[in-house]
């Protein structure tokens, strides 16, 4: 480890060096190591005292022990530590309040300097969710954009998987050290990432727990990487909402998918359309809103989300008049049996039989009663 990451690490273990100071101090010194080896008269008059207090923590070396196993930890599962003084850093990152002060990375540092656009959503997708967070993931990934996103079940989960199949790069912002995998299903799917060329990146060091306040912190870290920051599913009380938030804090576009006024998935993103996120109904959009340089990278791409789903989807299935009726008259909107029975067409028997061959055949969902067209 050079010496310039040894005095980063050291410097989040001593008393009342806060990042407020270490932002301070690096404005003047330029990196961490010049804190601790570069003459205190070089400083300005007012941090003497505190750089006179630091260099005696140093020397004191209380901080040893803390510093060792995180080097070690951080050894053990192929980590690489980046301070924020470093050429490796993101400068995107480096542009919002709160800058972590260093970063947990495995996998390619290379994909914190690509153009990334975040996508997120809720755990508990609907199918449509799940394909739109796949499809247009796969587009954006395709086109040169990082998938960035947060490793969680869901759409989180269907973004990284998106970029994946496109051959294209993903990034995953943990919410714990990056020795530890949450949640342990995605264990699979961090490897892979980390495998085709993707990254785990955290600002919390091994062996930290997956604990509640993380969760707020790791969102802030995926909006300030990105350019813009797409929410495919939300519910109202959702987190992410917290990233939409983040994302106009930190001067971020904010794109959201509309959906049905009867999804209560849906209604986070009609909320975040009114308070001005940009309605987008297809991936291109969000290029074309980033425009210049981006948009010509993401317009080369060699299919559109409309592609890729024509190249990997199965033949269209074969259906009877019955179901084509029953398929027309149901709509995009969330139905109940009660109302297809009142509109007459057909028998609650012949209704049961129909709705299921429609949805073994991946042409409707049914969720809490209700029945919805997906295609």
């Amino acid at each position: 480890m050079d010496r310039e990451c040894h005095y980063a690490l050291v410097s989040q273990q001593l008393n009342n060096f806060t990042p407020k100071f270490q932002r301070q101090l690096l404005e003047q010194a330029q990196t961490y190591r010049a804190i601790f080896e570069q003459a205190i008269d070089d400083f300005a008059e007012p941090f003497h005292p505190l750089l006179q207090d630091l260099r005696h923590q140093y020397e004191r070396a209380t901080w040893r022990q803390s510093v060792d196993s995180i080097e070690q930890q951080s050894e053990n599962c192929g980590a690489h530590i980046i301070p924020i003084t470093s050429v490796d850093y993101p400068q995107q990152l480096k542009q919002i309040v709160g800058t972590p002060s260093l970063l947990y990375l495995r996998g390619n540092i290379e994909n914190l300097h690509l153009p990334q656009i975040a996508v997120v959503g809720s755990r508990r997708m609907t199918r449509g969710g799940a394909d739109n967070a796949r499809a247009w993931s796969q587009y954006l990934a395709a086109g040169g954009f990082a998938i960035t996103s947060g490793l969680a079940l869901g759409v989180d989960g269907a973004a990284h998987r998106g970029a994946l199949q496109a051959k294209g790069k993903t990034i995953a912002v943990m919410a714990t050290g990056i020795d530890s995998i949450y949640p342990r299903s995605h264990l699979q799917l961090a490897e892979q990432i980390i495998d085709q060329g993707g990254t785990l990146i955290t600002e919390f060091k091994p062996t930290t727990k997956p604990l509640a306040t993380h969760f707020p912190s790791r969102n802030r870290i995926i909006s300030g990487l990105s350019l813009g920051v797409l929410v495919v599913e939300a519910a109202l009380r959702s987190g992410s909402l917290i990233t939409a938030r983040y994302a106009l804090e930190q001067d971020r576009e904010v794109f959201a998918i509309p959906g049905s006024i009867h999804n209560p998935q849906s209604r986070g993103c009609h909320h975040l359309i009114k308070q001005g996120a940009y309605l987008v109904e297809r991936a291109e959009e969000i290029v074309e809103q980033l425009a210049g340089g981006l948009s010509a990278l993401a317009s080369n791409a060699e299919f559109s989300a409309d592609k890729s789903r024509t190249e990997e989807a199965v033949p269209e299935p074969q259906l009877e008049a019955d179901e084509s009726q029953l398929l027309l008259s149901l709509g995009f909107d969330p139905k109940d049996m009660d109302s297809l029975v009142t509109e007459g067409l057909f028998s609650i028997a012949d209704l049961s039989r129909l709705l299921v061959a429609l949805e073994i055949k991946g042409l409707i969902e049914s969720q809490n009663g209700f029945y919805q067209r997906l295609k």
